[in-house]
């Protein structure tokens, strides 16, 4: 079985700034590099990963792309845009699809005081460009308003593929079943170009390194009932699922969970099939 790992992180310190670590005392606040996760990565099912942006500057995204061309097993990656300059977006933009890595665009939007920060007039404009050259955007949201404002935008720009990082925290630390969370997922999963990545669910979990596959199976099993096995990938999200054990056990238990819901044609598709289409490997 071939694995794509839609969610692989590195940053550099010395290449690009990453705002949201100048107040972080955890183990993140430090570059890593990719031949740090080539030592976990080959005793894991991973074939391919895609990198996903970290800043919201163009110096992280030209480093990926830089860490992509020199790994044969990085397929592509999620940068950035100036989303907020639709006409700058549109500039940047074609240079940037002249780089066969540069496959989708991210914001942190998690990061932004106002959770409706995508649906700024302009930025708007930015994300209609995206579409236009079916470029997808992952959305990376932490609260149901982040999810709201996600599906306005599905509704505003239909065209647009987005991909709902993290599955959009659910309630894995309280146990709710379903909940704010599952309405808003099941109206995601109306619109056909919303995809979900099944990622960062061991930090989800808030249970450090005791997070066990019965924790996230509830939840990963709700969206695939609601998105189905075709709008689905998977994604280890190193180093932060570090917080939460490791980048063997993150796949162990995603990969146990899977084999336990689907047949092996599905988790095929789940694990490395989606990926291959949704950001066009």
């Amino acid at each position: 079985m071939e694995v794509i790992d839609t969610h692989v992180h590195v940053w550099n310190l010395e290449k690009a700034e990453y705002d949201w670590l100048q107040n972080d005392t955890s183990i993140l606040n430090r570059s890593y590099k990719i031949e740090e996760l080539e030592a976990e990565q080959k005793n894991t099912a991973i074939t391919g990963g895609v990198l996903v942006q970290a800043a919201g500057n163009f110096e992280d995204t030209n480093w990926m792309l830089q860490v992509a061309n020199a790994t044969d097993w990085i397929k592509g990656v999620v940068g950035w845009m100036p989303l907020k300059d639709p006409s700058f977006t549109a500039t940047a933009l074609k240079e940037y699809l002249g780089n066969p890595y540069f496959k989708g665009v991210r914001h942190q939007i998690h990061d932004e005081p106002d959770p409706q920060w995508l649906l700024q007039p302009t930025v708007t404009q930015s994300l209609s460009v995206l579409a236009a050259y079916d470029v997808p955007y992952d959305v990376v949201g932490v609260t149901p308003q982040h999810l709201i404002t996600a599906l306005e935008v599905a509704h505003k720009v239909p065209e647009l593929r987005l991909m709902l990082d993290h599955m959009n925290q659910p309630p894995i630390a309280s146990g709710e079943r379903f909940g704010e969370w599952g309405e808003l997922m099941k109206a995601a999963a109306a619109h056909k170009n919303v995809y979900v990545k099944i990622s960062g669910l061991g930090t989800c979990a808030k249970k450090g390194e005791a997070w066990t596959a019965e924790d996230i199976q509830p939840y990963i099993e709700f969206v695939l009932e609601h998105f189905g096995e075709n709008r689905c990938v998977c994604g280890g999200d190193w180093p932060v699922a570090l917080l939460a054990g490791g980048y063997q056990q993150t796949w162990q238990q995603y990969l146990k969970v899977l084999s336990n819901l689907l047949p092996d044609a599905a988790v095929q598709k789940v694990v490395y099939n989606n990926a291959v289409s949704f950001y066009n490997l």
